[in-house]
């Protein structure tokens, strides 16, 4: 069979990037030259040209990563025409970008050979750096042939490369950048991140700038905290306890107010005279500065270190009190208030109590309208049709709303499907991503999904986690990441780390590297628990350095019973287990109330969900909500029928003006927070109502093999491998515990459901099948109306789409029709 002229063309575009490709390695690898180069470099420091040319790559570097990104930008403002009057600036910029590149790859084979690199990260930049400047070389050639002759399958393959070289060159920066500031470059922004560095907030205690009265008990530890937390990340390297630069120390508050060498550095009360102070303050190329490497604090951070100098300089002592907070292990269950509530539901008799106490009142529970979407998002995942609608709002039971829950609980595979997504999330559980290619890394998602499907009880659920058998073992045995990796990642210490954060409220690990600063838990309580994962005894490592020290397994709470050190890991593990789900273990039960509140409510009585040390705002609503939970049997699905039942998940929805104020700790409970779908809720509702966003072809997981009968007509979302689109929406990579997804929209979000590729293409399919199937205007908007909104529409919202759409609408105006529909955020938010 002769092959087609698309044909030739894909292989002769793939031809041309192995061109390129190979042209790079031959000038680089073949004839020697990077190879000499690097030896002349390396051997002979004397010949400057060398290290010289080598310097000039991080200038270089720079010049190819803002012309590619900038032309790959520009060119999503060609989509719909080539030739627009950008195209003369593209043209211009992706030849630049590409000739660069191959510059500044020279360059960086120089300066390999002179830096003191490491080589893993070292291996990744230069291959990623040479494939995007092959790609850019590509993406040049093919602009050329495209101004030939411009055909649509050319000027996409153009694109494809184009946008994937901008992609890559952003990557191979990102490894540059980690080369120079270290691996957590990046991740150390992250919120969601392990390396994750806070910034300081220097806006609670800005009021008392000025107030010469004391700081009460509790804004002295925040204070001490706050500190403490700069000295760590910006001082202990060369003050701390693996290394005392002019004998000076500040991860104690005896050795940081001895002073060194040079004296005493902090005054308490006389900033202006402390040491320390001014140190921090010089201008960053005097000799004195600290911190000394040329990284100045930040203008927050130099501000809180004054206040807490002239507030006394605070440093209360874990050894002398209690530091933090810390929540009680043993169960509560207290009696219930006198008197019912207008739905005797127990959680209103707290929440009633609550709400005398702090003096706020009831309010009129939401419409049906707003009821059903809400408990159909949240139990199920999917939006209800107008029929549901229609049905729900004629049903005239008294109690419909509670067997409306029970009828969407007793949906097993769509809740199932959707609670996939929230424990997929919590147990790092992903399809694909780092650790599979090399066998590093199980997935357990047929034992997740037949749990869920099962409504397996929690104490068995968790059983099943921490001692697994074959399907099960995904979560304890972590990711095995490639190379050397910090002592604090070992696959035993994340186990301790993820058993800790999910299933207890615990963050483990600042303890996993050296005592918490932010927690009372030490590093070698950190090791005991990490040792029952292993099966042999763990080296303690303080700040990745071997101490000499070893500990043997124990649970981080004695009282729950001991662990035998000399057992394999299988029965230390089995011993976890057993004590973990004791009845007894209090924290393990109010977690995942927590947990689930959290999730249906937007906030969980304690925030955030990982720290149960801190105080809930409702003490007794959590302790009885535990004690309920253990009593009906572990049933997750009758947690959730208490809570959607309640009058306070039915109260009107409550909007914040910043997002900070929900974590809040004075914050006050008055219903449910107001939150934007997540990515699979708003993919499941797209495929609903206009068409399939996921093709068969990025499905991993299908469960619904076993009864196809009832398969829907598009995928789900949390069947699908990970991608552009959820990522952009807020699908975490899932190589960390993630608990929580922020429910505030961002630009990401805003660029995809504009000009995102898949989206548009879902619209635009929908909307030829619309046009066939309805035809006329009027139709199809009410049919959306009906599908995306529950609703008929108003006279003016059918008048302005009719205005927009006209008699006999073409398939792209329908498209943005549906696009317009799509981005309300009555289509958007659960209210």
């Amino acid at each position: 069979m002769m092959p087609g002229k698309r044909d030739i063309l894909v292989c002769r575009i793939l031809a041309t990037v192995k061109f390129a490709a190979a042209f790079l390695l031959v000038f680089l690898h073949t004839n020697g030259y990077a190879q000499s180069a690097q030896k002349a470099a390396a051997e002979a420091p004397e010949f400057w040209l060398w290290s010289f040319l080598g310097r000039l790559h991080p200038l270089a570097v720079h010049f190819p990563v803002s012309l590619l990104v900038i032309a790959a930008i520009l060119e999503l403002f060609t989509i719909r025409n080539f030739n627009s009057r950008y195209r003369a600036g593209i043209n211009l910029l992706v030849m630049a970008g590409a000739l660069s590149a191959i510059i500044a790859v020279a360059f960086g084979w120089l300066l390999a050979g002179s830096g003191d690199y490491g080589e893993e990260l070292l291996d990744i930049h230069e291959w990623m750096g040479m494939a995007t400047a092959g790609l850019g070389l590509a993406a040049s050639i093919l602009l050329f042939r495209v101004k030939k002759r411009p055909k649509p399958s050319l000027v996409k393959t153009y694109r494809a490369i184009l946008f994937i070289t901008a992609a890559g060159v952003s990557v191979a920066g990102h490894y540059g950048a980690s080369l120079t500031h270290g691996k957590d470059y990046l991740s150390s922004a992250i919120p969601w991140s392990k390396d994750y560095i806070a910034p300081v907030d220097f806006a609670q205690f800005a009021s008392l700038d000025n107030d010469t009265s004391k700081l009460n008990a509790q804004q002295s530890l925040e204070l001490s905290v706050q500190v403490r937390g700069i000295f760590a990340h910006n001082c202990y390297k060369c003050h701390g306890a693996q290394k005392v630069k002019g004998d000076l120390r500040l991860d104690s508050k005896t050795m940081a107010l001895r002073g060194g060498e040079s004296g005493t550095v902090i005054i308490p009360g006389k900033p202006q005279d402390s040491d320390l102070f001014r140190r921090i303050t010089l201008p960053k190329d005097h000799k004195d500065v600290m911190p000394s490497e040329g990284k100045q604090l930040a203008e927050n951070e130099i501000r809180m270190i004054k206040f807490w100098i002239q507030k006394g300089a605070p440093w209360p002592e874990a050894e002398k009190d209690k530091l933090f907070r810390v929540a009680k292990l043993a169960p509560r269950n207290p009696a219930l208030p006198v008197g019912l509530t207008a739905s005797g539901n127990p959680v209103d008799m707290w929440v009633n109590e609550y709400y005398k106490k702090n003096k706020i009142e009831w309010t009129k529970v939401v419409d049906d309208k707003t009821y059903l979407k809400r408990i159909y998002l949240d139990i199920i995942g999917l939006l209800p049709t107008y029929q549901d609608q229609r049905l729900f709002a004629a049903d005239i039971h008294p109690n419909k709303r509670a067997l409306w829950v029970t009828k969407l609980l007793g949906q097993d595979e769509d809740y199932a499907i959707h609670w996939l997504t929230f424990w997929n999330d919590a147990l790092r559980n992903d399809y694909t991503g780092t650790g599979y290619i090399t066998g590093g890394r199980f997935d357990i998602t047929n034992w997740l999904y037949s749990s869920l499907l099962k409504n397996k009880p929690y104490d068995q659920f968790v059983k099943e986690l921490i001692s697994p058998d074959k399907e099960s073992k995904g979560f304890i045995k972590g990711i095995q990441w490639r190379g050397v990796v910090n002592a604090s990642q070992r696959t035993e210490m994340q186990a301790a780390q993820n058993v800790a954060q999910v299933f207890l409220g615990l963050n483990l690990k600042c303890a996993s590297c050296h005592n918490s600063f932010v927690s009372n838990w030490k590093l070698d309580q950190a090791y005991g628990f990490a040792n029952i994962f292993a099966d042999s005894s763990l080296e303690i490592n303080r700040c990745d350095k071997p101490t000499g020290k070893f500990i043997g397994a124990s649970m981080l709470w004695r009282e729950l019973g001991s662990i035998d050190s000399n057992a394999k890991s299988e029965v230390k593990q089995q011993e976890l287990a057993d004590l973990m789900v004791k009845p007894d273990n209090g924290r393990l039960y109010r977690t995942i109330v927590n947990r689930m509140w959290a999730q249906l409510m937007g906030r969980g009585l304690i925030e955030p969900v990982d720290v149960m040390d801190n105080e809930p705002w409702s003490q007794d609503l959590l302790d009885w909500m535990a004690s309920n939970f253990v009593q009906n049997k572990y049933d997750i699905k009758q947690l959730i029928y208490l809570v959607a039942t309640s009058n306070a998940y039915q109260q009107p929805s409550v909007g914040f003006k910043r997002s900070g104020d929900i974590m809040q700790q004075n914050f006050q409970f008055k219903g449910m927070l107001r939150k934007r779908m997540t990515a699979e809720q708003f993919s499941d509702a797209v495929g609903q109502i206009i068409g399939p966003v996921f093709p068969d072809s990025t499905v991993k997981y299908n469960p619904y093999v076993s009864s196809a009968v009832n398969k829907p007509s598009y995928n789900r979302a949390a069947t699908v491998v990970n991608n552009t689109f959820l990522t952009a929406l807020g699908r975490p990579n899932r190589e960390n515990v993630s608990t929580g997804r922020e429910s505030q929209a961002n630009l990401l979000q805003a660029l995809e459901l504009t000009n995102g590729e898949r989206f548009n293409a879902v619209l635009i399919k929908g909307a030829e099948q619309w046009k066939k199937e309805y035809g006329q205007t009027d139709m199809i908007i009410r049919e959306m109306f009906r599908r995306a909104l529950g609703r008929e529409p108003s006279e003016a919202e059918f008048k302005s789409a009719k205005n927009i759409l006209g008699e006999s609408p073409a398939v792209e105006t329908i498209a943005d029709f549906f696009w317009v529909i799509m981005l309300l955020p009555e289509f958007q938010i659960i209210y």
